[in-house]
């Protein structure tokens, strides 16, 4: 698998592309090549024009929760391919996968945080497949699904509202997901926001691919100014993982990244890095 990071909150020094509050990957993995996560603007697109990347020529865009830091680049890449199809351009029509409740509106004190494009509106433009269950994109990648709440620690803070049924309910974000690839030296975890918890997707990863060992993590890991107990029960859960390395960007605090470092080996993450798996 190789994977290419088309935004994150950071650009690698000397390389000149758009850093944004969000993420965005460029993944391709045995015949098949996907977005994960768009971005907040058309940032991804831009950088990915930049590094000689085709993004008609993709199987699966992939969303790991509807949060607007992670899908409002559907919106330019909607026009993209409405105006390929125009000019003849389209060889395929990509699959967009996500949980059945990325589209729900989402607030935090009435400012609105979700999706910005209709599931009505994005069905004319991609084919959609919206799944709680894992969906299998290749026989050694997975998207989870909905991911079980596990540990205590994690997710037990709701992230503004969502409106369901047209009743607003605190948000648990349960369309937070991420992605799982069977590596030879075990799995690697791409992950969003991790709102679901790390250690929470690690274990139904786990569960999913019948692999107990786990190589290397990048995403976000939503640890901002994390309670002591949380930071250090997740330090615990990682350091019993014998991990490679680990990834932390995006919503993954400095001081964060400085706890996570005394149990396992830190790299850095911006726009431009680009990781092979075997």
């Amino acid at each position: 698998m190789k994977l290419t990071v088309l935004i994150d909150n950071n650009t690698l020094t000397d390389r000149y592309f758009i850093g944004e509050p969000g993420i965005s990957f460029f993944i391709e993995s045995e015949g098949i090549k996907l977005l994960f996560d768009t971005g907040y603007s058309d940032a991804f697109i831009q950088n990915a024009s930049k590094m000689n990347l085709d993004l008609l020529d993709i199987n699966y865009i992939v969303l790991s929760h509807g949060h607007l830091d992670h899908s409002w680049g559907l919106e330019p890449l909607s026009r993209r391919y409405m105006e390929a199809e125009i000019e003849g351009q389209i060889n395929k029509i990509p699959k967009l996968i996500g949980h059945p409740l990325i589209f729900e509106a989402k607030s935090i004190a009435g400012t609105p945080i979700g999706m910005n494009l209709s599931q009505e509106f994005l069905e004319d433009i991609f084919t959609l497949k919206l799944s709680k269950d894992p969906i299998w994109l290749t026989e050694k990648l997975v998207f989870l699904g909905e991911i079980p709440r596990k540990f205590k620690f994690e997710a037990q803070d709701p992230i503004g509202v969502r409106k369901s049924s047209n009743l607003e309910v605190e948000d648990y974000l349960l369309d937070d997901s991420a992605l799982a690839f069977i590596s030879a030296d075990g799995l690697v975890i791409i992950t969003g926001c991790s709102h679901s918890g790390i250690c929470n997707i690690i274990e139904y990863a786990k569960e999913i691919t019948k692999v107990n060992e786990v190589s290397e993590i990048i995403g976000g890991f939503h640890l901002l100014d994390p309670e002591a107990k949380k930071m250090e029960e997740t330090k615990d859960y990682l350091a019993k993982l014998d991990l490679t390395a680990l990834y932390p960007c995006h919503c993954t605090d400095l001081k964060s990244k400085f706890e996570l470092a005394k149990i396992v080996e830190i790299k850095e993450v911006g726009v431009g890095l680009h990781l092979e798996f075997n």
